[in-house]
């Protein structure tokens, strides 16, 4: 039988995670502008600590949607609309099918799934592609098929940031028009997924205040990141990144594929 939208009674956000989530907020969008990507996964990650996957996948939705939109409003004459469009074309028909197999999925294998993700993007990205060459593929089939993978895996997985970076290099398009539609594909595969997840009964309103609060530590993350983008060291950045986020990955693999192999 699928699973629901779960209790009521478990939306509520304590203080104390309220408080660990915004701080986790606020640095992973620093270590996006620092190094261009990463935020969202291990914004993810840490949600993931804390809730269903059921409620962490769709308010981390709406965080990055916030990230990815505000990047899209500054590059938005840069943004390729072409692109936009064929990536856009069969996310939420992906999406059904992917919010019908989270809701068949016990949550523990989600969370260990998401982990072994994780760490797939964190130190073998290539292995995301399944042996495919993004860069051979021609351009508009390229992110027809990447738009519907994408919808299935939004409303699954939760962040593909990792998996879709590679299709848009090697295209002709320069930096900006680069991270302009990225993000734009990104800010409309969120759209699709908060909608989806309203659709079949997510309840969104509980969750205004502390979405507030998140979505301000974004920006501000967002802005500090980009004045201290020249001051830190990025090699140290990443090293600290790929610690911390293989540290959570390794905590979603063990703890909750053990729990759903029934060994914890």
């Amino acid at each position: 039988m699928a699973r629901g939208p779960p209790d009521e009674a478990k939306l509520s956000l304590d203080p104390t995670q309220l408080g660990i989530l915004t701080v986790a907020a606020l640095l992973t969008s620093i270590l996006s502008a620092i190094i261009g990507m990463a935020g969202g996964i291990t914004l993810l990650a840490v949600m993931l600590l804390f809730y269903d996957p059921l409620v962490a996948i769709p308010i981390h939705g709406v965080v990055q949607l916030v990230s990815n939109g505000s990047r899209t409003w500054l590059q938005r004459r840069n943004v390729d609309r072409g692109i936009l469009l064929r990536y856009a074309a069969l996310l939420a028909p992906g999406g059904v099918l992917g919010i019908a197999l989270l809701r068949e999925a016990p949550p523990d294998l989600i969370r260990a799934l998401i982990g072994v993700f994780v760490l797939m993007a964190t130190w073998a990205r290539q292995w995301l592609l399944l042996g495919t060459h993004p860069e051979r593929t021609d351009r508009n089939r390229r992110f027809l098929a990447l738009g519907a993978v994408v919808g299935v895996l939004n409303t699954t997985i939760g962040a593909t940031g990792p998996l879709i970076a590679p299709f848009f290099l090697e295209i002709g398009l320069t930096r900006q028009a680069l991270v302009g539609t990225k993000a734009a594909c990104q800010a409309v595969a969120h759209v699709v997924k908060i909608v989806l997840f309203g659709l079949v009964g997510f309840a969104f309103a509980p969750w205004l205040a502390p979405l507030a609060v998140l979505c301000t530590a974004v920006i501000a993350g967002t802005w500090l990141g980009t004045q201290i983008l020249d001051r830190v060291s990025e090699r140290l950045f990443v090293i600290l990144y790929r610690v911390v986020l293989t540290a959570i990955a390794l905590r979603l693999v063990i703890h909750d594929g053990g729990a759903w192999l029934g060994l914890n």
